[in-house]
């Protein structure tokens, strides 16, 4: 019998948070952070890190484990989110983890292998930052200039795959790579949700998050940053600090950065759907008009479903 592992899945501001507390409280469950940025400290504001109060007492892991200066990689999230898996299973609660960053869940349910062969951690966590940016056919172009003909036996989905190959050339200048293994079936019972909704109503709920962020001290968050000297770092390359700190350096006003970060937003999140729905096994349920509250009884009729019927 496979362990159980929810996974919530979605677009910036459509309401993982709320889903993630309500599923913990109903069965025993611990949250596991799958979000690239909020293993940061001091990146509160601009990542949308949940508050202390809004944990309503559950357990959460792998937030604020790595400071700004430092950098971590996919690998290195797989490595502590299979550790964190098994201890909870050990325990008896329910492990969900929570986040956008879709490299990293898949790194995790279905188990990737990172070989040491070549690897070059801080230049694979830009990788991973660009495809989370630009998606994998850009990532994928990259590769087609270096080496058209590896190019060509890797499709552009399978990212690990180019990431690999990238990666490799970068650190060894050769166009050769060591075969590539990953398991075809996840490790886990997988119950995967994903939460979406009308595409102009998350817009609106994205504009007005960064609003709320403004008024919250994300400027003074990333000032903070800028201050202690943090530069050209993963951390900072992340949406909602990186446009803040093009207006600290002088390249555009405060205005243009706020409507930047709105931008980069929405194309992230439009992003983030594209990515859950091509490369994972997903259920979704659609909370457009606020309906997160409504949809939460199914919600936690299907986890109950899926339980039950690896358990039977």
């Amino acid at each position: 019998m496979k362990p159980a592992l929810v996974v919530i899945v979605g677009p910036t501001a459509v309401g993982k948070t709320k889903t993630s507390i309500e599923i913990a409280k109903a069965f025993d469950g611990e949250i596991i952070n799958s979000d690239s940025m909020q293993v940061y400290k001091g990146l509160d504001i601009g990542t949308a890190k949940i508050k202390e109060h809004e944990k309503e007492g559950i357990p959460h892991h792998l937030f604020d484990i790595r400071t700004p200066f430092e950098d971590y990689s996919a690998a290195d999230f797989q490595i502590d989110a299979q550790l964190k898996i098994k201890q909870l299973h050990e325990k008896g609660s329910l492990p969900i983890m929570v986040g956008g960053t879709g490299l990293y869940i898949r790194s995790v349910t279905h188990d990737y292998e990172f070989t040491d062969v070549g690897a070059d951690p801080e230049y694979r966590g830009m990788l991973e930052d660009y495809v989370e940016e630009y998606g994998p056919e850009a990532l994928h172009a990259r590769l087609l200039k270096i080496d058209p003909g590896r190019a060509s036996q890797i499709h552009p989905n399978n990212i690990r795959r180019v990431i690999r190959a990238l990666e490799i050339h970068h650190a060894t200048g050769s166009l050769e790579t060591a075969p590539a293994h990953r398991r075809a079936e996840t490790l886990f019972n997988l119950i995967t949700i994903g939460l979406t909704m009308d595409r102009e109503q998350l817009y609106e709920r994205i504009n007005l998050r960064v609003d709320l962020m403004m008024d919250e001290g994300l400027l003074e968050e990333v000032q903070s940053l800028f201050d202690a000297g943090v530069r050209n770092t993963q951390a900072v390359q992340a949406i909602g600090y990186k446009e803040l700190y093009a207006y600290l350096e002088g390249e555009c006003s405060l205005e243009e950065a706020v409507e930047t970060l709105k931008r980069n937003s929405r194309r992230y999140a439009k992003r983030q759907l594209t990515w859950f729905r091509h490369q994972m096994d997903v259920e979704w349920f659609d909370v457009t008009n606020g309906s997160i509250n409504e949809k939460i009884p199914s919600i936690l009729r299907f986890v109950a479903g899926k339980l039950n019927s690896e358990s039977n």
